[in-house]
């Protein structure tokens, strides 16, 4: 009986050794790896950006997306002798910035939302609007492991900006509403015109999306924007980094 006694409790100890270690890789290592492959991939674009600089390109339409129409007008854009490169599968196009998450909040954007590449930084839904362009760019991200990117996401508020650079231009956007909570299968926020955003009309719009809880993945989080703005690279930052 004793030996029963001992061996139930070496297992109760050995599981709980177990436990413990898997909570601290998910906490914390996911975060470390994240964190590693989050900086390797901006100075990956970074570095693209120094060889190869581009000038502003105006994103393509969204396949079926009908033009903007009044009284929503998109900001315009010059007009290059060359068409934008597509997307490439699992890399990096963009850095994003959201000043209410902190001032050094910035995350890659990664082309797709495949599991591998959510471990590197966001990731861009790849039937969804290009950067800037009409339709709805929409961008999934980690509420928690590898680095938290979205962990303050309930915090966004309407007007909160939400900037990214693709290496030409600074984009800014501004949070529609709060976040919406809804349900895995609801495929309509990432529409070109998203019904429940309330924008009514077609334009050019954001979609973030997270897991809700935080914890776990019942529900999903929704956060829409619309295209406030866009400015070259060569003029600085935005005024939306201070406001």
């Amino acid at each position: 009986m004793r030996l029963v006694v001992r061996s139930l409790s070496e297992l109760c100890i050995t599981a709980g050794t177990v436990i413990v270690l898997f909570v601290v890789y998910v906490v914390h290592w996911t975060g470390v790896q994240a964190g590693g492959a989050t900086a390797g991939e901006i100075g990956a674009l970074e570095r693209r950006w120094a060889d190869a600089p581009l000038s502003p390109v105006p994103p393509r339409q969204a396949a079926g997306t009908p033009a903007p129409a009044p009284p929503y007008e998109a900001p315009p854009y010059e007009s290059p002798p060359y068409e934008a490169p597509p997307y490439e599968d699992g890399e990096p196009f963009a850095v994003m910035y959201v000043p209410r998450f902190g001032a050094d909040w910035d995350w890659p954007v990664l082309q797709g939302t495949a599991a591998a590449t959510l471990k590197k930084g966001l990731g861009h839904y790849a039937a969804t609007a290009r950067l800037g362009g009409t339709g709805n760019f929409a961008v999934a991200g980690h509420r928690r492991t590898y680095g938290d990117p979205f962990k303050d996401f309930p915090a966004l508020r309407p007007g909160d900006a939400v900037i990214l650079n693709d290496g030409t231009t600074w984009f800014t956007y501004r949070v529609a509403r709060e976040p919406y909570r809804t349900v895995p299968g609801d495929t309509g926020v990432v529409d070109p015109v998203p019904a429940k955003a309330g924008f009514g009309r077609p334009g050019r719009y954001l979609t973030l999306t997270t897991c809700d809880p935080e914890w776990g993945s019942s529900h999903r989080l929704i956060a829409w924007a619309r295209l406030e703005g866009t400015r070259p690279v060569t003029q600085g930052k935005p005024p939306a980094f201070h406001r």
